[in-house]
């Protein structure tokens, strides 16, 4: 297997060989992908106190991957770094909960964090890197049965809408709320020739978790909108969109994903649309008011 040249080659190495690395080493493994600026710019024994990861767990790492040694591995998170003085991982720590307000009764300062945050997130998406996720996603909603929809705690806003818009669009699509305790009946009502479109962030949603472990066990297609690959739901699906919204705070930047869930349904609609008229029409989505 070719060594990864770029961090996105990284992540899918890391995904792919997940199952066989020992704890330990998922947990740095974990680390690495959420702290990309961290194993830029630290040593390996500066990663073990901030981890509270012994360094000999990332050399380790580096190994199972292909590598000769850490510092072959951290080339690979130094190389964006070398490429722009302002990359995204720099600004998305800065807003990622370590910035504090100089006063927190200052409401125009809470709205302008806030604000550069969901700047941050959009911009970063913006660069394109999930356009070939989105399009597999795009693919394994036009042929799909049924579209399920589930998305709890502060996921719930972002799977509303999608089930929402989805359904604007012509999609037959069921959001699975559990509302009444309903959540088994409404998971078992899938079929292997339905999707599962689930959102998920940290700390994850065990009722989520665990919907789209029984959906996949019974041979249904998993798209996952979730912060990384190593994600509980994004370890077992078909296709992952990773979504780096910002974090203030505590509060997590729903902009970024709200985005995804636009795109794929204006996507799905015009390539329904197109495929039914052969041509695209943006006059023939105006009725759709989502």
């Amino acid at each position: 297997m070719a060594l990864p040249q770029t961090l996105p080659e990284l992540r899918d190495c890391i995904a792919a060989q997940h199952e066989h690395l020992t704890g330990r080493l998922r947990d740095a493994a974990r680390f690495l992908i959420d702290n990309p600026h961290e194993i830029a710019l630290n040593t390996v024994a500066e990663l073990g106190k901030r981890s509270s990861i012994a360094p000999s767990a990332y050399i380790r790492l580096a190994q199972a991957l292909g590598f000769a040694g850490f510092k072959d591995l951290q080339r690979v998170f130094r190389a964006p770094l070398q490429q722009a003085a302002d990359t995204h991982s720099e600004r998305i720590r800065h807003f990622g909960g370590e910035t504090l307000l100089e006063d927190p009764s200052d409401v125009g300062g809470i709205l302008r964090e806030f604000s550069q945050a969901n700047i941050v997130s959009l911009e970063h998406l913006a660069q394109g890197g999930e356009q070939a996720n989105i399009e597999a996603a795009i693919g394994h909603l036009q042929v799909a049965r049924t579209t399920f929809v589930i998305g709890m705690r502060r996921a719930f806003p972002v799977a509303a809408y999608l089930s929402y818009a989805l359904s604007r669009v012509g999609r037959r699509t069921v959001h699975i709320s559990g509302a009444g305790g309903t959540l088994p009946e409404q998971i078992s009502a899938i079929a292997d020739d339905d999707l599962l479109i689930a959102v998920s962030f940290p700390p994850y949603a065990n009722d989520t978790v665990e919907a789209c472990r029984q959906a996949t066990q019974a041979g249904v297609t998993l798209v996952a909108i979730t912060d990384s690959v190593l994600s509980p739901i994004g370890q077992i699906a078909d296709t992952v969109i990773e979504v780096n919204d910002a974090e203030l705070l505590g509060f997590r930047s729903l902009t970024a994903s709200f985005c995804i869930a636009q795109t794929l349904a204006m996507g799905l609609a015009f390539s329904e649309r197109q495929s039914d008229s052969g041509t695209l029409s943006h006059d023939r989505l105006e009725d759709i008011d989502c």
